[in-house]
Protein backbone atom coordinates (compact mmCIF):
# COMPACT_ATOMS: atom_id res chain seq x y z
CA UNK A 1 0.00 0.00 0.00
CA UNK A 2 2.90 2.12 0.93
CA UNK A 3 4.23 2.15 -2.73
CA UNK A 4 1.10 3.40 -4.68
CA UNK A 5 0.51 6.05 -2.22
CA UNK A 6 4.11 7.14 -3.10
CA UNK A 7 3.53 7.32 -5.94
CA UNK A 8 0.42 8.96 -5.95
CA UNK A 9 2.50 11.98 -4.05
CA UNK A 10 5.26 11.96 -6.56
CA UNK A 11 2.67 12.55 -9.46
CA UNK A 12 1.19 15.09 -7.80
CA UNK A 13 4.50 16.83 -6.73
CA UNK A 14 5.49 16.64 -10.51
CA UNK A 15 1.97 18.03 -11.87
CA UNK A 16 2.23 20.65 -9.07
CA UNK A 17 5.38 21.63 -9.86
CA UNK A 18 5.11 21.85 -13.92
CA UNK A 19 1.66 24.09 -12.70
CA UNK A 20 3.81 26.45 -11.19
CA UNK A 21 4.69 29.27 -13.07
CA UNK A 22 7.46 31.93 -11.95
CA UNK A 23 8.42 35.51 -13.34
CA UNK A 24 12.31 36.27 -12.66
CA UNK A 25 12.46 40.50 -13.36
CA UNK A 26 15.31 42.35 -11.81
CA UNK A 27 16.94 45.75 -12.43
CA UNK A 28 15.58 49.14 -11.56
CA UNK A 29 15.24 50.16 -7.82
CA UNK A 30 12.80 53.06 -9.32
CA UNK A 31 10.62 50.34 -10.34
CA UNK A 32 11.34 47.41 -8.42
CA UNK A 33 11.49 48.94 -4.96
CA UNK A 34 7.89 49.80 -4.54
CA UNK A 35 5.64 49.44 -8.15
CA UNK A 36 6.77 46.32 -9.38
CA UNK A 37 6.11 44.16 -6.12
CA UNK A 38 2.82 45.20 -5.86
CA UNK A 39 2.05 44.79 -9.29
CA UNK A 40 3.63 41.40 -8.75
CA UNK A 41 1.39 40.76 -5.77
CA UNK A 42 -2.18 41.93 -7.50
CA UNK A 43 -1.53 39.48 -10.20
CA UNK A 44 -0.70 36.73 -8.08
CA UNK A 45 -3.67 37.29 -6.54
CA UNK A 46 -5.71 36.62 -9.78
CA UNK A 47 -3.34 33.92 -11.20
CA UNK A 48 -2.14 31.75 -7.65
CA UNK A 49 -0.12 29.67 -9.67
CA UNK A 50 2.76 32.51 -9.97
CA UNK A 51 5.43 33.12 -8.18
CA UNK A 52 7.74 35.98 -8.48
CA UNK A 53 11.75 36.55 -7.89
CA UNK A 54 12.23 40.16 -7.76
CA UNK A 55 15.64 42.32 -7.69
CA UNK A 56 15.85 45.85 -7.62
CA UNK A 57 19.21 46.44 -7.72
CA UNK A 58 19.78 48.81 -10.53
CA UNK A 59 18.93 49.27 -14.33
CA UNK A 60 22.40 48.01 -15.39
CA UNK A 61 22.09 44.69 -13.67
CA UNK A 62 18.23 44.12 -15.22
CA UNK A 63 19.45 44.41 -19.07
CA UNK A 64 22.76 42.52 -18.20
CA UNK A 65 20.45 39.96 -16.87
CA UNK A 66 18.49 39.87 -20.09
CA UNK A 67 21.36 39.49 -22.50
CA UNK A 68 22.94 36.63 -20.35
CA UNK A 69 18.88 35.02 -20.14
CA UNK A 70 18.87 35.13 -15.90
CA UNK A 71 15.66 37.09 -16.07
CA UNK A 72 12.39 36.86 -18.22
CA UNK A 73 11.73 41.16 -17.94
CA UNK A 74 14.19 43.98 -16.96
CA UNK A 75 12.97 46.84 -15.36
CA UNK A 76 14.94 50.26 -16.34
CA UNK A 77 14.40 53.99 -15.53
CA UNK A 78 16.71 54.44 -18.65
CA UNK A 79 16.70 53.43 -22.54
CA UNK A 80 19.10 50.91 -22.89
CA UNK A 81 22.82 52.05 -24.00
CA UNK A 82 24.16 51.54 -28.04
CA UNK A 83 26.57 49.10 -25.79
CA UNK A 84 24.11 47.58 -24.23
CA UNK A 85 22.03 46.54 -27.37
CA UNK A 86 25.17 45.76 -28.79
CA UNK A 87 26.37 43.25 -26.39
CA UNK A 88 23.07 41.67 -26.23
CA UNK A 89 22.67 41.63 -30.02
CA UNK A 90 26.92 39.86 -30.16
CA UNK A 91 24.53 36.91 -27.88
CA UNK A 92 21.66 36.77 -29.91
CA UNK A 93 19.62 38.74 -27.87
CA UNK A 94 17.19 41.84 -28.95
CA UNK A 95 16.47 44.27 -26.31
CA UNK A 96 12.69 45.12 -27.06
CA UNK A 97 11.28 48.34 -24.95
CA UNK A 98 7.90 48.72 -23.19
CA UNK A 99 7.01 51.82 -21.63
CA UNK A 100 5.99 51.08 -17.95
CA UNK A 101 4.99 54.62 -16.93
CA UNK A 102 6.16 57.98 -16.39
CA UNK A 103 8.71 59.63 -13.54
CA UNK A 104 10.17 62.94 -12.75
CA UNK A 105 12.94 63.02 -10.74
CA UNK A 106 12.18 64.98 -7.89
CA UNK A 107 14.87 67.68 -6.16
CA UNK A 108 14.51 67.30 -2.70
CA UNK A 109 15.63 69.13 0.25
CA UNK A 110 15.70 68.78 4.08
CA UNK A 111 12.32 69.56 5.02
CA UNK A 112 13.73 72.97 6.82
CA UNK A 113 15.47 73.97 4.12
CA UNK A 114 14.83 77.57 3.29
CA UNK A 115 15.43 77.32 -0.42
CA UNK A 116 12.65 76.23 -2.04
CA UNK A 117 13.34 77.04 -5.61
CA UNK A 118 15.86 76.10 -7.72
CA UNK A 119 17.05 76.73 -11.27
CA UNK A 120 18.75 74.47 -13.54
CA UNK A 121 21.70 75.62 -13.11
CA UNK A 122 22.17 75.92 -9.73
CA UNK A 123 21.22 72.36 -9.76
CA UNK A 124 24.09 71.28 -12.43
CA UNK A 125 26.55 73.44 -10.04
CA UNK A 126 25.26 71.56 -6.75
CA UNK A 127 25.59 68.22 -8.92
CA UNK A 128 29.30 68.72 -9.98
CA UNK A 129 30.45 70.39 -6.80
CA UNK A 130 30.66 74.30 -8.73
CA UNK A 131 28.97 75.18 -5.73
CA UNK A 132 29.62 73.55 -2.21
CA UNK A 133 28.08 75.99 0.33
CA UNK A 134 24.21 76.54 0.72
CA UNK A 135 24.99 80.53 1.56
CA UNK A 136 26.33 80.61 -2.82
CA UNK A 137 22.59 79.97 -3.26
CA UNK A 138 21.29 82.49 -1.07
CA UNK A 139 20.52 80.26 1.72
CA UNK A 140 21.67 79.48 5.52
CA UNK A 141 25.83 79.08 5.39
CA UNK A 142 26.53 75.05 5.58
CA UNK A 143 28.39 72.86 3.50
CA UNK A 144 25.68 71.16 0.93
CA UNK A 145 25.69 67.34 1.22
CA UNK A 146 24.84 65.37 -2.21
CA UNK A 147 23.38 62.28 -2.41
CA UNK A 148 23.02 60.67 -5.90
CA UNK A 149 22.56 56.98 -6.95
CA UNK A 150 24.77 54.95 -7.31
CA UNK A 151 26.52 53.86 -10.77
CA UNK A 152 24.68 50.82 -11.64
CA UNK A 153 21.65 53.06 -11.46
CA UNK A 154 19.68 54.25 -14.63
CA UNK A 155 18.66 57.64 -12.42
CA UNK A 156 22.32 58.28 -11.86
CA UNK A 157 22.80 58.20 -15.61
CA UNK A 158 19.45 60.03 -16.91
CA UNK A 159 20.20 62.23 -13.83
CA UNK A 160 24.04 63.04 -15.04
CA UNK A 161 22.29 63.86 -18.58
CA UNK A 162 19.16 65.35 -17.63
CA UNK A 163 20.30 67.78 -14.75
CA UNK A 164 23.87 67.91 -14.93
CA UNK A 165 25.04 68.54 -19.00
CA UNK A 166 26.87 65.23 -19.23
CA UNK A 167 29.62 66.63 -16.51
CA UNK A 168 30.77 64.49 -13.83
CA UNK A 169 29.32 63.69 -10.42
CA UNK A 170 31.14 66.14 -7.14
CA UNK A 171 33.80 64.80 -5.99
CA UNK A 172 32.16 64.38 -2.95
CA UNK A 173 29.22 63.39 -3.46
CA UNK A 174 27.69 60.62 -1.98
CA UNK A 175 26.31 57.20 -3.68
CA UNK A 176 23.26 55.07 -2.07
CA UNK A 177 21.61 52.01 -3.97
CA UNK A 178 17.53 53.62 -4.03
CA UNK A 179 15.51 56.15 -3.92
CA UNK A 180 14.72 55.20 -0.11
CA UNK A 181 17.80 55.69 0.70
CA UNK A 182 18.22 59.00 -0.69
CA UNK A 183 15.44 60.05 0.93
CA UNK A 184 16.57 59.37 4.46
CA UNK A 185 19.64 61.14 4.37
CA UNK A 186 18.26 64.30 2.95
CA UNK A 187 15.53 63.64 5.69
CA UNK A 188 18.43 63.26 8.69
CA UNK A 189 20.76 66.19 7.54
CA UNK A 190 19.34 69.60 6.98
CA UNK A 191 22.37 70.31 4.28
CA UNK A 192 20.83 67.28 1.89
CA UNK A 193 20.30 67.17 -1.53
CA UNK A 194 19.25 64.70 -3.44
CA UNK A 195 16.70 63.63 -6.37
CA UNK A 196 14.33 60.39 -6.10
CA UNK A 197 11.61 59.39 -8.60
CA UNK A 198 7.63 60.15 -7.73
CA UNK A 199 6.55 57.31 -5.86
CA UNK A 200 9.00 58.46 -2.93
CA UNK A 201 8.63 62.46 -2.88
CA UNK A 202 5.65 62.59 -0.04
CA UNK A 203 7.77 60.54 2.69
CA UNK A 204 8.44 62.43 5.85
CA UNK A 205 11.07 65.33 6.67
CA UNK A 206 11.97 66.18 2.84
CA UNK A 207 10.45 68.92 0.49
CA UNK A 208 10.54 68.79 -3.25
CA UNK A 209 12.35 71.77 -4.53
CA UNK A 210 10.66 73.50 -7.83
CA UNK A 211 13.05 73.58 -10.79
CA UNK A 212 12.43 77.14 -12.41
CA UNK A 213 9.11 77.55 -11.06
CA UNK A 214 8.20 74.17 -12.43
CA UNK A 215 7.44 70.70 -10.15
CA UNK A 216 7.02 67.18 -11.37
CA UNK A 217 3.62 67.38 -11.34
CA UNK A 218 1.22 65.03 -13.78
CA UNK A 219 0.55 67.93 -16.09
CA UNK A 220 4.36 69.24 -15.95
CA UNK A 221 5.81 66.08 -17.11
CA UNK A 222 3.75 65.14 -19.66
CA UNK A 223 3.60 68.58 -20.99
CA UNK A 224 7.26 68.28 -20.90
CA UNK A 225 7.68 71.41 -18.82
CA UNK A 226 9.42 69.81 -15.86
CA UNK A 227 13.11 69.20 -16.95
CA UNK A 228 13.81 66.12 -15.09
CA UNK A 229 11.02 63.70 -16.61
CA UNK A 230 11.20 60.53 -18.54
CA UNK A 231 9.66 57.42 -19.26
CA UNK A 232 10.72 53.95 -17.33
CA UNK A 233 10.76 50.50 -19.25
CA UNK A 234 10.30 46.94 -19.14
CA UNK A 235 12.95 45.42 -21.88
CA UNK A 236 12.76 41.62 -22.70
CA UNK A 237 14.42 39.50 -25.42
CA UNK A 238 12.29 40.30 -28.52
CA UNK A 239 8.78 40.86 -28.13
CA UNK A 240 6.85 39.98 -25.00
CA UNK A 241 6.34 35.75 -24.89
CA UNK A 242 4.22 33.92 -22.34
CA UNK A 243 4.55 34.74 -18.99
CA UNK A 244 6.44 37.77 -19.41
CA UNK A 245 3.78 39.15 -22.09
CA UNK A 246 0.96 37.97 -19.42
CA UNK A 247 2.55 40.31 -17.12
CA UNK A 248 3.25 43.20 -19.22
CA UNK A 249 -0.17 43.25 -20.95
CA UNK A 250 -1.69 42.37 -16.97
CA UNK A 251 1.01 46.09 -16.16
CA UNK A 252 -0.36 48.40 -19.05
CA UNK A 253 -3.82 47.11 -18.41
CA UNK A 254 -6.50 49.21 -16.60
CA UNK A 255 -5.62 47.39 -13.18
CA UNK A 256 -2.34 47.72 -13.84
CA UNK A 257 -2.11 51.38 -14.48
CA UNK A 258 -4.42 52.25 -11.80
CA UNK A 259 -1.86 50.57 -9.33
CA UNK A 260 1.14 52.55 -11.39
CA UNK A 261 -1.02 56.05 -10.15
CA UNK A 262 -1.45 54.56 -6.62
CA UNK A 263 1.94 54.20 -5.71
CA UNK A 264 3.16 57.54 -7.41
CA UNK A 265 3.94 57.36 -11.05
CA UNK A 266 2.21 58.50 -14.40
CA UNK A 267 0.27 56.02 -16.07
CA UNK A 268 0.70 55.57 -19.73
CA UNK A 269 -2.57 55.89 -20.83
CA UNK A 270 -3.64 59.74 -20.11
Amino acid sequence: MKKPLLLALATLASVLTASAQKLVIKGSDTLGAKLVPTLAEEFKAANPSFSFEIAAEGSTTGITAISSGTADIAMSSRKAKATEVSAASAKGVTLEPTVVCYDGMAVIVHMDNPLKELTKRQVEQIFTGEVTDWSALGGAAGAISVYTRNTSSGTYSDWKELAMNKQDYAPSSQKLAGNEQIVSEVAGNPNGIGYVGLAYIKEPGIHVASIDGHLPTKHEILSKSYPYARPTFYYTNGKPAGDAAKFIEFTLGSVGQNIVEKVGFIPVAN
